[in-house]
């Protein structure tokens, strides 16, 4: 993946239209473009983890140190090809190569840019995995880069740090290679590369620099990497390239524009001989963006994401597009798994088609497939009808060239036959509705849902009642889980194991992280939640509404994959669906046991949500749900329950105009769940790997006696927000360590990290605990590192003491 060629290519190589020195540059662009057959199809991009999560356990593997390189290098090349047969087999005629990634496209961008941080020792030259695991993992010695969510969506990536003097270089030729790979199948591909512009706007400054700085004024540092990479390409044979720039989407201001301006006329020289695509998605664009965008020197194509952005088709009639360029409509929905909506996504090409004509028209996806399962091929779990109503990656992709062919007067009739049948079968299943539901969601309307108590009020009252030191110690909710511990699960599901021998396995699980904690003298435990596997889908799978699948999985970060449930219909509870495990962790220790809930809005942003009613008429359904169980582990003993809102960052509008909205819903979803608790019953929530700062006043408004957060892996950006006066009067217990690295922080370290927070918060509400939950790291992290944690805590306490 990383490897590099001894020497790159510079020189400037000789394209197809060197012998016709009198036509200017753009119409001998416009006639290269110009070949493209009639109504083509066009995938943004593509899963890379497999359809049965290869590229998971092969990394994994390949960490534990359990398999070579080679064995590693061996399967995504494997996965790769399969990807690029399947879209030719299709009949795709512009199909994604340099998608493919061992961890994340940005990071493999840093990677091809050369911007590696100095703290990895990295002195030119090749980038290899040790140093790019390095960055995205951290290693014994050193931390990982910052991970944060990209855009709204539940996939992560890793944030690059740019400095004025870092050295950019030419340090990584995947997309060459990758498009050198397919090319020697006999497969024509369009390498996609993460855009300057966006990569800039996504990055952060590095650590240390004083002196203020624009990232846009490295953007004269990083095109000559660029044009080296279109220089490969062009020597490859490659005739046309995608720039993803989806920062196209958010509010930009006049410099942010022009800096796409200066770019793209920085690279027009370069580009010369190939035909470049500049891809835009997850919301509409805005109208200055648009006129930005569509002046583009050098561009032969824009794709637009009609799925999010339907206002965009506005600005298409309204303003115009222009005759030299090509107008890739993302009609087919990258980011659900519904079916299309054929006739509907035709209806839509034909408007674009009246301004623009059909030899400018390209059908594509909305956004790359990355945020959809594989193939639907692979489930067996889902009933018939619910299936019709489905589409995963490889469907789209069909979708996709259906629609092309259609449009040019070849329509698959059967196709679309089945399609409308499908579509009018959803409509009017008796499995979608639940009246009840929907009466009960309508009547909370005109309530703002709050504890009548104020929270300082209520944290005095449990504080009578938990007596819990200063600097409490907790963690997030998970615990390691083990390969017996999957396997009894497996076995359960299976019917292998009886439901006796089951609960046994489990609470022997729980037992052992009890004792475990009270070992560590951790102050507020957690039952480690052996029996769930996976924070949404655990609730999923209880809940009436949800749908699930046996492969449906999507790539959240690296090796990290969830299986996001569909939900389908309204929502409601059955029965109890954690009560018995946390009030028989409870009844293991006489601490303070926490009950785990994960909250309504992240149950809804991290599940395949109905597109047929407003997303927030969903999330109250389930908040009601979540109410029902908040009151029954009251109702149980249960003094501590954390309602996990790990997700609500992500769900934010990209558009400034439509944030108020969605938090206004979103707070007064998780304030539902909760509204009707004692005062002596402390209610926690947690975030995590978001840009939070903006939003801590919503946060405060949620009306949570403790909220934990991430904190370090981001090195402390969230205190900034205290540091500039913001008051926060509830419990809060900022991260001190990251969780998803393997490196164990030492009892200096967190104990510095919690000095910081100190500083600007007051030590009568500060909690200690980790970033995030620990299911994914191994008991020998978990346990030295929780030592140190704890050490720490319990080192400043005596320093408090004394300073009295």
């Amino acid at each position: 993946m990383l490897s590099m060629k001894s020497s790159l290519v510079s020189a400037t190589r000789l394209h197809r239209f060197s012998n016709f020195p009198s036509v200017p540059q753009s119409t001998r662009r416009v006639l290269q473009i110009g070949r493209i057959r009639a109504m083509s199809s066009h995938v943004v991009g593509y899963p890379r983890i497999g359809p049965k999560r290869e590229l998971k356990f092969a990394l994994e593997s390949f960490w534990d140190g359990k398999s070579t390189a080679d064995d590693l290098q061996n399967v995504a090349k494997e996965l790769r090809v399969s990807i690029w047969k399947q879209m030719a087999d299709a009949g795709t005629k512009f199909i994604p190569s340099n998608t493919f990634s061992f961890y994340d496209q940005v990071l493999d961008t840093t990677a091809m840019l050369g911007a590696v941080p100095p703290r990895y020792g990295w002195s030119g030259g090749e980038i290899g995995l040790e140093v790019y695991f390095s960055m995205a993992r951290g290693n014994s010695t050193l931390p990982a880069m910052e991970m944060t969510k990209w855009f709204d969506t539940n996939y992560h990536y890793i944030v690059p740090e740019l400095g004025p003097d870092l050295d950019f270089s030419y340090a990584s030729n995947k997309a060459v290679t990758e498009y050198r790979e397919a090319k020697e199948l006999g497969i024509e591909t369009v390498p996609v590369l993460i855009g300057p512009v966006s990569y800039l706007l996504l990055s952060k400054h590095a650590n240390g620099v004083e002196k203020p700085y624009s990232l846009l004024s490295l953007l004269g540092n990083i095109i000559p990497v660029y044009k080296e990479v279109l220089e490969d390409l062009k020597a490859a044979g490659a005739t046309w390239v995608q720039f993803d720039e989806p920062t196209l989407v958010l509010d930009l201001d006049f410099n942010q524009l022009q800096a796409f301006v200066d770019a793209y006329a920085q690279l027009d020289e370069a580009l010369f001989g190939l035909s470049a695509i500049v891809e835009t998605y997850f919301a509409d664009i805005p109208a200055e963006a648009y006129k930005t965008l569509t002046a583009l020197k050098g561009v032969a194509a824009i794709g637009f994401d009609l799925i999010r952005g339907k206002r965009t088709l506005e600005l298409i009639h309204n303003l115009g597009f222009p005759s030299d360029k090509y107008l890739f409509a993302g009609v087919v929905d990258g980011r659900n798994i519904w079916a299309n909506d054929l006739s509907s996504s035709l209806a839509t090409l034909k408007d674009i088609e009246s301004i623009i004509g059909k030899e400018k028209l390209v059908v594509s996806t909305s956004c790359s497939l990355l945020h959809t399962s594989v193939d639907l091929a692979n489930e067996t779990k889902l009933d018939n009808e619910i299936k019709s109503w489905l589409a995963f990656a490889v469907q789209k992709f069909l979708e996709v060239n259906a629609l092309a062919k259609a449009l040019n007067g070849e329509k698959d009739e059967a196709f679309f036959s089945a399609n409308a049948a499908a579509q009018a079968s959803r409509k009017s299943s008796y499995r979608v509705n639940d009246e009840a539901v929907q009466r009960a969601a309508s009547a909370l309307r005109g309530f703002d849902h709050r504890r009548t108590t104020p929270v300082t009020t209520r944290l005095d009252a449990q504080q009578k009642k938990l007596n819990l030191p200063i600097l409490p110690t907790t963690t997030i909710g998970s615990f390691p889980q083990t390969m017996d511990l999957r396997r009894i699960r497996r076995e359960y599901k299976a019917n292998k194991v009886s439901e006796d021998g089951y609960v046994k396995a489990v609470k022997e699980e729980i037992n052992k992280v009890v004792k475990l904690q009270e070992e560590l003298e951790i102050d507020v435990l957690v039952h480690g939640e052996p029996e769930r596997n996976d924070m949404v889908e655990y609730f999923g799978e209880q809940l009436k509404g949800f749908a699930f699948t046996v492969n449906g999985w999507v790539q959240s970060y690296g090796s990290r994959c969830v299986k996001p449930p569909i939900i389908y219909g309204d929502v409601s509870r059955p029965e109890p669906m954690t009560v018995f495990w946390s009030a028989a962790a409870q009844s293991m220790t006489n601490r303070p046991m926490k009950g785990m809930l994960t909250g309504p809005v992240t149950i809804l942003n991290w599940s395949f949500v109905r597109n047929d009613q407003p997303r927030y008429e969903t999330c109250f359904q389930i908040a009601l749900a979540m109410k029902k169980e908040v009151e029954d582990l009251e109702a149980a003993g249960i003094q501590v329950i954390q309602i996990d809102e790990a997700a609500l960052r992500e769900g934010l509008p990209l558009r400034k105009s439509e944030q108020n909205f969605y938090l206004d819903w979103a707070v007064h979803s998780f304030r539902i769940t909760n509204c009707g608790v004692k005062d002596t019953t402390q209610i926690h929530t947690h975030m995590c790997y978001s840009n939070f700062n903006d939003i801590i006043h919503s946060i405060i408004d949620m009306d949570a006696d403790v909220i934990t957060i991430e904190n370090s892996r981001s090195n402390e950006k969230l205190l900034s927000v205290f540091r500039e006066g913001v008051k926060y009067s509830a419990g809060i217990g900022p991260g001190v360590y990251d969780i998803h690295s393997p490196r164990i922080p030492s009892v200096e370290e967190i104990a510095d990290r919690i000095n910081k927070m100190l500083t600007v918060l007051e030590r009568n509400v500060l909690w200690v605990n980790p970033d995030c939950g620990l299911k994914t790291r191994k008991y020998t992290e978990v346990q030295p590192a929780l030592a140190n944690m704890v050490a720490a805590a319990k080192l400043l306490r005596k320093e408090l003491a004394l300073a009295n």
